[in-house]
């Protein structure tokens, strides 16, 4: 986790060179003081007994819905959307929250249920659960932190006694309902999956953002251009806005190259691999299904970010965890690994005391 911060903070602080000057240092300040409150909180989340959010779980669950709901009555629109409320001196981002209380909050029913989740009538709760979250975030728009929501229930959902041929049913009713879907989507959203399908469709619209980001990929070769080099980036071919958000990992490819770009997904590759261990070794239901949802998280914003990056996922404003910028994101990244941490402190110490 720690490494992962140190590339974003790099190559945030490498998005600030703009041809002979130097521009906008003040983001990689911004995200190195979240980055230390995220160590303040990963290390107090790490502390806390996991089983200790059992118990509120209730309380919880209405405060999200209370948050997403002040979303759509405080926030004001930014580009068409309200998902951002603004506190002065940070602006405050509740379902980035969302994700990680429906974690807590499915992992209690999952494991509370576990022996009854054969039952339809119990799947059907499940889905309750998440169907609120996700249609208060909708409203905003926000499509891409929905569908990170049904990720997450998605990967809890296979690791529990679910039958999977409910499963089947569900993903074949989710595509029999495609069209439906479809047509009730805002006009830019259905203009990035048009993208998505032929960026060349929209080359200087649309589809710009797609088609210089396989680009700046590309431009980096091996080793990279360096972190104050790249033309992509420091010419703006690929749009200021968004070098440091949605497409970091487009311009870190650029700056540090090919080997750059393969040790940031080792990284993540070693962040799952110990996150379903922790899953497996957990001490009860409870702790497993938290370090499953966490990884499921987890593991859908970087597929689909990467995704986006090199064209082969829709663009969604999905941010690549612990590398781009943004405040909110970071802390409850870092959270999410701290509620890891303490499923796996506490699976030791019992080890040990046996």
């Amino acid at each position: 986790m720690v490494l992962l911060v140190a590339m974003g903070l790099l190559v945030i602080w490498s998005t600030s060179f703009k041809a002979t000057r130097l521009d906008g240092s003040s983001d990689v300040l911004h995200q190195a003081i979240f980055a230390v409150a995220g160590l303040a909180v990963f290390f107090a989340a790490a502390r806390i007994d996991y089983r200790t959010w059992f118990k509120v779980t209730p309380w919880l669950y209405g405060l999200m819905v209370i948050m997403l709901m002040a979303v759509l009555v405080l926030a004001k629109p930014v580009l068409g959307a309200q998902r951002w409320i603004s506190l002065g001196f940070f602006q405050f981002q509740p379902s980035e929250f969302a994700k990680l209380i429906l974690i807590v909050v499915l992992a209690k029913f999952f494991a509370t249920h576990y022996d009854q989740l054969e039952k339809p009538k119990y799947l059907l709760l499940s889905l309750v659960y998440l169907a609120v979250p996700m249609a208060l975030v909708m409203k905003q728009p926000d499509l891409g932190t929905a569908l990170v929501l049904m990720a997450i229930w998605v990967g809890m959902a296979l690791v529990s006694r679910i039958r999977k041929r409910y499963l089947l049913g569900l993903a074949a009713l989710g595509l029999a309902a495609m069209p439906f879907i479809l047509s009730h989507l805002h006009d830019y959203q259905k203009a990035r999956l048009t993208v998505f399908l032929n960026p060349q469709a929209d080359p200087l619209g649309a589809g710009h953002n797609v088609i210089q980001s396989t680009i700046t990929i590309g431009s980096g070769q091996l080793l990279g251009r360096g972190l104050a080099a790249g033309s992509q980036s420091q010419l703006n071919f690929l749009p200021s806005l968004a070098q440091h958000t949605d497409f970091i990992f487009a311009v870190l490819n650029e700056k540090m190259g090919f080997v750059g770009g393969m040790l940031l997904l080792l990284l993540f590759g070693v962040m799952f691999f110990r996150g379903l261990r922790i899953a497996h070794q957990a001490q009860d239901r409870f702790g497993m299904f938290l370090a499953t949802g966490v990884v499921a998280m987890m593991l859908f914003h970087v597929f689909i970010n990467t995704g986006m990056n090199m064209g082969i996922a829709p663009v969604t404003g999905i941010p690549l965890p612990f590398v781009s910028y943004g405040g909110t994101s970071l802390i409850i990244g870092m959270v999410a690994i701290g509620l890891l941490q303490s499923v796996a402190v506490r699976r030791k110490k019992l080890q040990f005391e046996g």
